[in-house]
């Protein structure tokens, strides 16, 4: 088989089953019909820069053509060192996901190592705080800026929101363990420690924590079509994050706090949507169990979030 088959089989295999091979070349390369006839019955050959382009397209990685190779190309989501970075961030991440927005069948499924930022986004002040404690950490450099005097832009509000959109239109499977909301926890705790968060906020924050808690209990106990919550007591979970629709699909592995690789390469997801399968068959599904186990673990999360808040009100009490 030569390098320009294995290309067209590839790309048959990426667009849907009822869309024409020619169509879709004529578009990428911005060539005429016949013109993208001839390539696919191989009466021409592609150039060097087509097939680049029809790569990039496709986020198809050379060496399938060249090796035989098991490497995908990979996207990189922009550094964030600024507020405008996570503006742009944010804009990109939504445009990324406005295919799957009310697309029927979409599914997203999220290993949650910490709290997913969609529950943290969204106008609230815990929201806020996490942008501030995101900008702190990628910066590379600490601030002595108080979260008292951190200012959020409206356009970064209203791009996070969009981004949050996409989520509450999908399907999603979400797994927590014990550790999820640790991070979240820890870092209202780091802070009010520096002295760089007032204790009445450090108890605001944790009352908006509380209800993100009630809110995904809620979901959990309206039995929701669109939102499952699997419990998993043995896995170290991880942030990584897999999209999928009939037609397209997309797997977020984090390298940094909000860095992803991305690829939508067709094998690599289908073996990221085993592996979420096979974590979520060994998991317990908080939305078919009884009230009772809901409960235990609920109540463990509100009992993290007591504990940190009685520290600091001690430590605020005795002056330490």
């Amino acid at each position: 088989m030569t390098n320009q088959d294995k290309l067209i089989r590839i790309i048959r295999n990426q667009i849907p089953q009822n869309a024409s091979v020619i169509d879709e070349v004529a578009a990428i390369l911005n060539i005429s019909y016949d013109a993208a006839h001839r390539r696919i019955s191989l009466k021409s050959k592609f150039s060097i820069e087509e097939t680049v382009a029809l790569c990039k397209h496709f986020s198809l990685s050379m060496d399938l053509l060249f090796t035989d190779s098991k490497k995908v190309i990979v996207e990189k989501t922009k550094e964030i060192q600024s507020e405008a970075d996570m503006e742009a961030y944010f804009m990109e991440s939504a445009k990324r996901l406005e295919y799957f927005k009310n697309t029927e069948g979409a599914k997203m499924y999220y290993s949650a190592k910490d709290i997913p930022l969609f529950h943290t986004i969204g106008g609230t002040l815990l929201s806020k705080f996490k942008m501030y404690v995101w900008l702190n950490l990628l910066r590379g450099s600490q601030t002595d800026n108080t979260f008292e005097n951190f200012t959020l832009s409206r356009s970064l509000l209203e791009h996070s929101t969009k981004l949050k959109a996409v989520y509450e239109s999908a399907e999603v499977h979400e797994i927590w363990n014990d550790t999820t909301i640790n991070s979240t926890l820890q870092q209202i705790y780091y802070y009010f420690q520096a002295g760089l968060l007032s204790l009445q906020n450090a108890e605001l924050l944790c009352a908006d924590l509380e209800k993100v808690l009630t809110e995904v209990e809620h979901k959990c106990n309206a039995e929701s079509a669109n939102y499952c919550l699997y419990y998993n007591e043995l896995l170290i979970l991880n942030n990584n994050v897999l999209i999928t629709a009939p037609d397209k699909q997309a797997l977020f592995v984090p390298y940094t706090m909000l860095g992803y690789f991305i690829t939508s390469d067709k094998e690599t997801c289908t073996n990221a949507k085993d592996f979420f399968r096979h974590q979520i068959r060994n998991s317990k599904s908080l939305n078919q169990s009884g009230t009772r186990d809901r409960k235990i673990f609920f109540n463990r999360a509100r009992q993290k979030t007591a504990h940190y808040l009685l520290r600091m009100q001690e430590e605020t009490h005795t002056g330490l």
